[in-house]
């Protein structure tokens, strides 16, 4: 508690310029009293205005008062320095090249607290005192400390801007106002700072909302973020489970065919060398029975040859040579060629698996999707390489140009059967299915094309594309464009043209079909919801004739 009264007592004998104890105090005629050096300097530049004031309470005086030292104040503060009391004022925050200083401070400057935006003036804490203890400064506006206090003088007639010209909106003062800028619209900077506030928290409000919008679709995104993650750890897994039992049901046949093959082996092996002890046998009998010929052969004695010729004994029954089958060198040939197959159509069946899994992979179009494309370069962004699949083709349909083109045929043509070929109309899908944002063209030539895109389960028989809930197709012929999807069509409209574009938003939803020329025309748009991945379709319409043409161009 004593250390506070010292405390005190240094701030009563401070001045509040400098804010060190006072030195040669002066008493000016307001009471307040000061350094006489500091008041000095302070009214040495006053002198220009020939008003002086006090700083703490503003009172003026005119002319300059006398100044002479209280010799009580001095004796007083000489009695406190004996106190122990540090001549330098502790812990006081100066001001460095950044801060804004205070005006009235002399020497070292300390830092501002508030600004006046009355007085144009920044004062420290000590300096700031008045403002909150006389009356005198009641309606002065404190702010924030600031070193642009001047840019509020009008240089022109060194006034305050206290109005603001909303013809040339710009801040200016009274006197502008009835000057240069005499018949503007002019309002007070108050007034128009109440417009502005009110705009600006329009703007704050909208920018909040807007914020609050953001936040909430990056929790969305999140949210997707993890479902995207969860739902491609269960994929891997269930998908490594899936292939360790394909790879241990591969293994599986592998041993079954290797086992079977080996057990065929040695069933032929031993059938060989029962046959070939057989024969072994024989020769050696036909051997020793030509050495018994030989040697009566060779018995010079015609009566002992006579004797002895019916004593030998007959030759035993020969193998009969035309049983043993001597086959090339295939006897396993048709187990590869079989295994071969089976990998082939496994391989088939990978590679057309494998492209629709790259073409299904989940695409994060989430809430921050990008707008449809407006120019063909826009389109060719997205553009893909779509091919025809031949086993889907009906058999009147050639396909050419790596199964991108096909063309109307006037004779079936040799293709295998298969449960995917269309049997009913001269239609084909594509291999690959579409997922995603896709775009690809069609260049027709003859009677014309149907241009498609269908679910893979449509009906093979008997169903047109168009015709039915599971696809969609744009019907072009040489004056006309319609539009089918579920038996209903729409007439279209626009400039005719051999080659159409096809964009697909699977995710959004959105199927557009375009002329494309020069310059590409929308023909139509649908906006409906995909459940299935599609795929490309065409059909040559029952009114072409052989050697029409309908092919996916070739884009990239």
């Amino acid at each position: 508690m004593a250390q506070k009264g010292v405390q005190l007592d240094r701030e009563t004998f401070s001045c509040c310029i400098c804010l060190d104890l006072l030195k040669d105090p002066v008493a000016i005629p307001c009471g307040h009293s000061y350094c006489m050096i500091c008041i000095k300097s302070f009214w040495d530049e006053e002198d220009e205005k020939k008003i002086h004031s006090c700083p703490q309470c503003r009172q003026t005086f005119t002319p300059r008062p006398v100044l002479v030292k209280n010799t009580m104040l001095a004796v007083l503060v000489e009695e406190l320095k004996k106190t122990g009391l540090q001549a330098a004022p502790a812990n006081h925050c100066y001001a460095g090249p950044e801060d804004v200083a205070c005006d009235v401070c002399t020497g070292r400057k300390l830092k501002a607290a508030k600004s006046c935006l009355v007085c144009l003036v920044s004062y420290c804490e000590k300096h700031l005192q008045p403002h909150f203890q006389s009356p005198a400064f009641e309606k002065h506006k404190l702010g924030e400390p600031s070193k642009k206090l001047q840019e509020n003088i009008c240089s022109r007639h060194d006034e305050v801007m206290k109005m603001f010209c909303r013809t040339d909106q710009q801040c200016i003062c009274y006197l502008c106002s009835v000057d240069e800028h005499k018949g503007h619209d002019t309002v007070s900077a108050a007034a128009e700072r109440t417009e502005r506030q009110r705009e600006l928290q329009l703007s704050r409000q909208n920018i909040q909302q807007r914020i609050q919008d953001r936040e909430k679709d990056v929790k969305l995104l999140q949210q997707e973020v993890e479902a995207i993650n969860g739902s491609a750890d269960k994929a891997v897994e269930h998908s490594e489970k899936i292939f360790t039992q394909l790879i241990r049901l591969m293994e599986k046949r592998s041993s079954d065919v290797k086992q079977q093959i080996r057990s065929q082996q040695e069933t032929e092996v031993s059938g060989v060398k029962e046959l070939q002890e057989k024969l072994e046998q024989e020769i050696t009998e036909l051997t020793r029975k030509d050495a018994e010929l030989k040697q009566l052969s060779h018995t010079e004695d015609h009566t002992q040859f006579l004797h002895n010729y019916p004593s030998l004994s007959p030759l035993s029954q020969s193998t009969d040579s035309s049983s043993i089958n001597i086959r090339p060198l295939r006897y396993f040939e048709d187990v590869t060629a079989a295994v071969s197959e089976l990998r082939d159509k496994l391989q088939d069946i990978l590679r057309e698996t494998w492209t629709n899994i790259s073409l299904t992979e989940t695409q994060v179009d989430v809430l921050l999707s990008q707008p449809e494309p407006k120019t063909r370069a826009d389109f060719l962004r997205y553009s893909q390489e779509i091919t025809l699949d031949p086993n889907t083709a009906h058999t009147r349909l050639l396909l050419s140009e790596g199964n991108r083109k096909a063309t109307a045929m006037d004779q079936p043509q040799s293709y295998s059967s298969d449960p995917d070929r269309f049997t009913g109309w001269w239609q084909v899908l594509s291999r690959e299915s579409l997922t995603g944002r896709c775009y690809w063209e069609v260049e027709w030539r003859g009677g014309g094309v149907n241009v498609a895109v269908a679910y893979k389960n449509i009906n093979r028989a008997g169903s047109v594309f168009g015709q039915n809930d599971k696809s969609w197709a744009l019907s072009c012929n040489q004056n006309s464009y319609e539009f089918w999807f579920n038996k209903i069509n729409t007439p279209v409209s626009g400039p005719h043209s051999s080659r159409v574009g096809v964009y697909l938003d699977h995710r959004a939803g959105i199927l557009s079909f375009y002329s494309v020329s020069e310059t590409m025309t929308l023909l139509h748009r649908v906006q409906t919801t995909f459940t299935q991945p599609l795929h490309a379709g065409l059909w040559l319409c029952s009114g072409c004739v052989p050697g029409d043409t309908a092919e996916l161009c070739k884009l990239k």
